[in-house]
């Protein structure tokens, strides 16, 4: 097999997740963001619906979809 068989490795282990974080039940789908001070918090650390404020600023904070979810984020 040889070369074949080294490339076929290759070209397998290059397709594996490069996902190696924890593996929870509940998947991020984006997160809140402070324009002004760069502030960042994830979707899944906000209990309530409602935009949160900026703990720098004060500012109401804005949704931005994470790239890995489903659907356009335009």
């Amino acid at each position: 097999m040889g070369i074949l068989g080294t490339v076929r490795e290759v070209l397998e282990a290059s397709t594996e997740s490069a996902d190696r974080g924890d593996v929870t039940d509940e998947t991020s789908k984006g997160a809140y963001w402070c324009d002004d001070c760069g502030e960042r918090i994830r979707d899944l650390d906000v209990g309530d619906e409602e935009p949160p404020t900026c703990p720098s600023c004060g500012d109401e904070m804005r949704f931005e979809r994470s790239h890995t979810s489903t659907g356009c984020a335009c």
